[in-house]
């Protein structure tokens, strides 16, 4: 058995004849028995587009039979840890079957509702612009991920198993394809199952996860105290009043969950402010940016073997990054508040990405020292109201509900009102704004720049049929939860700050990851 990569033109590269061809060649051999398809690429640097393709070569006799990923723990013993799981997203589902695997019973607490109650909840923030705000695109099972786009893409690979969280996802029903694709992604219209699936598993295994749970306190241990005086944290309580103890906390829950962060302010317990980025979704035809990154001729449709053409740009102005974030090709923009008082905007795209639209987050970096004018009432907390004040200007300049403020790019560019708006896939609409005066100076600026540099890598990219929709402003967490070597809090023994929330990860895998290490750490504690 060996395994070899291969290059093929795109027109062959669905042929498994041409790949055994292809094979033997590589090999210096006349033939091999078979052939099976491990990485699938596509290379559209050139004119001509090329697949690049790893497979798994049988020379002499067949390949031993694919091992459908499976998910199982073991009984849990009577003396099993419990730990409490603040957050139902990718976080905490992946730390809840890590614990499962490793012997511990995991509560898992969600604000929000299951996937398939949560599903209903999203018609009246499209249709009525009003928020349910603890059930909506952020909060609820399966995260923000749930409802907006399944993106699998991840650079984490030095953080931990990435095949496993990709098999993983498998077994609980997700597409196989994933485990091969370069750009893995699952989609908002299969990824609720699969989190519902991955309950399942959790449930049957002996955990626990109740819905509606949202935490309002934190309970900690009579007479219990670390080394340094400070006195463990053995569970929370949920507003209504019920309380969950355990022998650890891992605290797992979005970066949108800013009362947790009020909470642990209120609490004393120390936090710290790390960089994030605010800016706005841009939106182009799909057929534009296929065109573009296909090396299409004008009206040439997109070969059927292709998927919709992604991009990405990025580049450092003055110091602070501007750049693409979660590009949703054949996708669409999607409302993303939890209080009615805002209005933020982030993307999506479902399996089959259709859509005739692509958008994607354009953001610029925000650094601590820039949000220093909310420094002095909010402390810690001053880059959570640097992002509340955007999208509540949002909220004003959209007119009301989920309408949001939108600007044609070129006239963003001169600084000018848009006389009306093209189409989008936003359902709620937008309303035609002037974007380069509401949204902080410096970050118009910087975007103005970086959008004609981007207009030079991608020709028409600032063009007359762009889009700029407000505001993309959860791109992370502006804050940090730290943690020491054992992964508590230094100063709150039995508190494991996890995933995106607490300032670790920037996605659904390194979520994932994250939420699997933190397990691990409380079993060794």
């Amino acid at each position: 058995m060996e395994t070899v990569d291969i290059v093929l033109p795109l027109e062959a590269s669905e042929d498994a004849s041409e790949w055994e061809k292809a094979a033997a060649k590589k090999l210096g051999v006349a033939k091999v028995h078979e052939v099976r398809l491990l990485k699938h690429s596509i290379d559209a640097r050139q004119k001509r587009v090329k697949v690049q393709l790893r497979l798994e070569v049988g020379v002499d006799g067949p390949l031993p039979a694919a091992v459908e990923p499976t998910w199982e723990a073991p009984p849990l013993p009577k003396s099993a840890k419990t730990v409490v799981i603040v957050g139902c997203g990718p976080a905490g589902m992946f730390a809840a079957l890590s614990c499962l695997e490793k012997g511990m019973k995991p509560v898992v607490l969600e604000r929000g509702k299951d996937a398939s109650a949560r599903r209903f909840d999203l018609a009246p923030i499209l249709r009525e612009g009003t928020v349910i705000e603890d059930s909506n695109y952020c909060f609820g099972e399966g995260g923000a991920g749930t409802f907006s786009d399944g993106k699998l893409y991840t650079r984490a690979t030095k953080r931990g198993p990435v095949r496993k969280v990709y098999e993983t996802l498998v077994a609980h029903g997700a597409p196989s394809r994933i485990m091969i694709d370069a750009h893995p992604h699952i989609g908002s219209n299969l990824l609720p199952n699969v989190v519902k699936a991955m309950r399942e598993s959790i449930l049957k295994a002996g955990g626990e996860v109740h819905f509606q749970a949202k935490v309002s306190g934190f309970v900690r241990g009579a007479g219990i105290h670390d080394r340094d005086g400070h006195a463990a944290l053995r569970g929370v309580v949920t507003t209504d009043g019920r309380e969950f103890v355990g022998d650890a906390v891992i605290l797992a829950t979005g970066h949108s969950a800013r009362d947790i962060y009020r909470l642990l302010h209120e609490e004393g317990v120390m936090m710290e402010q790390k960089p994030f980025a605010v800016g706005v979704r841009i939106e182009h035809p799909q057929p534009f940016i296929d065109a573009q990154q296909y090396h299409l001729r004008k009206g040439e449709e997109r070969p059927r073997l292709l998927p919709a053409a992604k991009y990405g740009v990025a580049t450092k102005i003055d110091g602070r990054g501007v750049h693409s974030f979660c590009m949703c090709p054949g996708g669409w923009i999607v409302p993303a508040a939890t209080e009615n008082d805002e209005v933020v905007v982030n993307g999506m795209s479902l399996s089959r990405r259709d859509s005739p639209f692509a958008n994607s987050g354009l953001v610029v970096t925000v650094e601590p020292e820039d949000t220093k004018r909310f420094k002095k009432e909010h402390g810690v907390l001053a880059g959570i109201a640097y992002q509340k004040d955007l999208e509540m200007k949002a909220k004003k300049a959209g007119g009301g509900g989920q309408v949001a403020p939108g600007q044609r790019v070129a006239d963003f560019l001169r600084a000018k009102v848009s006389q009306e708006l093209p189409k989008m896939s936003y359902f709620p609409g937008g309303l035609s704004s002037p974007l380069h005066e509401i949204m902080p100076r410096e970050v118009v600026r910087r975007m103005k720049e970086g959008l004609r540099l981007f207009d030079r890598k991608i020709r028409g990219y600032a063009g007359a049929e762009a889009l700029l929709l407000g505001f993309e402003t959860r791109t992370s967490s502006p804050v940090r939860v730290p943690r020491d070597e054992t992964m508590q809090h230094p100063e709150v023994k039995g508190l494991y700050p996890c995933g995106e929330g607490a300032g670790y990860a920037g996605g659904i895998v390194s979520a994932a990851l994250d939420g699997m290490k933190v397990a691990d750490a409380v079993a060794d504690a």
